[in-house]
């Protein structure tokens, strides 16, 4: 067990990590072909799985912030470049982009969990060590939607009028980072122009366990009712809840979209340290590894005593 000083926690000793990519997976469906990372620790067995989406505009090779910590604290990250990341710089008038909130969950989260004996085959020495029944979702800003989605966030589609159910057996929990809240008259111009997949979305069918991170400055221009707005995936889901609450956070939480990410306008270290090491005590929780660093994050965060955030929980109702 390893003291943290910076946030007060406790949490295992790092191991060494390895990352893989590109894993490309053909996805005819979706127009390009899908390239995925693999990260895992080069040790151990029975690793469960993250599945994380990055947030609008990013890629594969972001958030190593928490895509290394999480690896090298035994746990398999699995993260794609989704078609609105700025690297395939998909035309304006593309038909593909209505959609994107679509393509992310039907054609990459769902191609990846159907592939995951070709992508643990890809990392040497991995094959037989993973745990394919233990998976979490997780992602950041967009990425958080998307890993809504596949605990049962309903999001109406605009081309269809219905908001169908796109959850997926396989995840068991979630991990939401800094991501949109409900929409409806809350929701700016700005967002209804560039976000029409906000428009209306609805939390009630989430029963799977989850995690929420809210920084409680993050400012966006997406919706008018301030930081509140991205603790609606805690407050309106059913299932067994948490949720941190990063104090000074704006959307990167510190900085956990990349190491110098140039979109960081909150950088801090000791905010990155706290979420790393909360998210990391929460899916050695809710996978059935270890309950003993999630206590201690309880326990230290409960309240407003701790100077860098709170940490509050609900059972399912």
């Amino acid at each position: 067990m390893t003291a943290y000083p910076a946030t007060g926690l406790t949490g295992p000793a790092p191991t060494p990590s390895v990352s893989v990519r590109p894993v490309v997976l053909p996805a005819p469906h979706r127009g390009d072909d899908l390239h995925v990372r693999v990260s895992a620790p080069v040790t151990g067995a029975d690793l469960p799985i993250v599945l994380f989406a990055h947030g609008f505009g990013s890629h594969l090779d972001g958030y190593a912030p928490l895509i290394d910590h999480w690896a090298s604290h035994g746990f398999v990250v699995l993260q794609a470049t989704h078609l609105d990341s700025r690297r395939l710089g998909l035309a304006a008038d593309d038909p593909r982009r209505s959609q994107l909130w679509h393509h992310r969950v039907v054609r990459d989260m769902k191609t990846i969990l159907d592939s995951l004996d070709v992508l643990e085959s890809s990392v040497p020495g991995l094959a037989g060590r993973v745990d394919q029944g233990r998976v979490v979702a997780a992602g950041h800003s967009f990425g958080g939607q998307t890993a809504g989605i596949l605990v049962g966030l309903r999001v109406k589609d605009t081309r269809t009028g219905t908001a169908d159910d796109l959850s997926d057996p396989r995840v068991m929990a979630s991990v939401q980072l800094a991501t949109a809240g409900v929409g409806g008259e809350d929701l700016t111009p700005f967002a209804l122009e560039n976000a029409p997949w906000l428009r209306e979305q609805d939390f009630s069918h989430i029963t799977a366990p989850g995690l929420v991170v809210a920084g409680d400055q993050d400012e966006l221009p997406l919706s008018t009712r301030g930081p509140s707005w991205t603790t609606d995936p805690y407050t309106l889901a059913r299932g067994d809840k948490s949720l941190l609450t990063v104090y000074g956070g704006q959307h990167s939480l510190g900085g956990i979209a990349g190491y110098e990410a140039a979109e960081t306008t909150d950088e801090n270290p000791e905010r990155v340290a706290l979420v790393q090491q909360v998210t990391l005590a929460y899916l050695r929780h809710v996978t059935g590894v270890d309950d003993t660093d999630w206590e201690t994050a309880r326990a230290a965060l409960a309240g407003d005593t701790h100077p860098l955030g709170r940490l509050e929980s609900k059972q399912a109702v």
